[in-house]
């Protein structure tokens, strides 16, 4: 009899360390889980400035000289589409998205969205732009989306922070400035003339174009009282044909940037109006 109880007294005893290890296990479960949440909310904490992370974009001061003359630009063919890379939605160029194209049966390059930040970036920081001579700046993408951006908005200076700005505008048709309502960027119906000054010379620029000109020289014969449209390609080859477009120069006998080309024409207006 004595035998038995013990032996019940240690099934008993088994049966009690089972029990305790389950509650322990739960215990540990439970902190686990708890320990998992708290690092999931530190992990959303920080992504919350990522997604988003271009609420707006700053504005410049510019003078405004809304009585004198002044200069509009038009980029066009720029190499600004968006695509579907992995899980987001991306800026495609031929160095970060080559085997993505190769694979959706496009050729890399046509995507060079380099260059037109370099000619955006060139013509908002002019000091035609900073005397508020520049009226507007038109760019349009070679699947034919027309956008504004406004003379006094502050662009992104890297390119990564450009290419999302880019993104973020094709998708939501606007950007507004920081902490404003204005819609410093925005997409805008075609066709471009009918935002062109109505009494303006509008000029285009292909270096395969037979008249060669010295720039300084071609705009000191226009009449002064004459806003000026500049007509500039975005694209890696090939050249533009608009038939808006009055006059098509060339400016060097040598292929340049859209940026260099910019800068040369911009120069040229600086000293047509004594810009310093």
């Amino acid at each position: 009899m004595g035998r038995a109880y013990k032996l019940k007294g240690q099934k008993r005893k088994k049966r009690e360390d089972k029990y305790d290890k389950g509650e322990e296990l739960e215990e540990l479960n439970e902190k686990k889980a708890k320990t998992e949440v708290l690092v999931a909310d530190k992990e959303e904490e920080k992504l919350e400035p990522v997604i988003d992370e271009m609420p707006g974009i700053p504005m410049v001061e510019v003078t405004t000289n809304d009585n004198k003359p002044g200069v509009t630009f038009v980029i066009e063919k720029a190499s600004l589409e968006i695509g579907k890379v992995g899980k987001s939605y991306q800026l495609l160029s031929s160095d970060e998205h080559a085997s993505y194209l190769l694979k959706n049966k496009r050729n890399p390059a046509d995507y060079r969205p380099d260059i037109a930040f370099q000619a955006i970036q060139t013509i908002l920081d002019s000091r035609v732009n900073k005397s508020g001579r520049l009226k507007a700046l038109y760019v349009r993408t070679q699947l034919g989306i027309l956008f504004e951006i406004k003379p006094h908005a502050r662009m992104p200076r890297t390119y990564k922070r450009f290419a999302g700005l880019m993104v973020q505008l094709l998708q939501k048709l606007h950007i507004t400035a920081s902490g404003k309502g204005e819609k410093l960027l925005r997409v805008i119906k075609n066709p471009v003339t009918k935002y062109l000054p109505i009494n303006s010379r509008k000029i285009g620029f292909s270096h395969s174009s037979e008249k060669l000109v010295d720039m300084y020289d071609y705009v000191g014969t226009i009449n002064s009282e004459l806003d000026l449209v500049f007509v500039v390609g975005a694209m890696s080859h090939g050249k533009i044909e608009k038939e808006y477009v009055e006059d098509y120069i060339s400016i060097s006998e040598f292929p340049m940037s859209a940026a260099y080309c910019i800068s040369i024409i911009t120069t040229a207006v600086e000293r047509k109006w004594r810009i310093l």
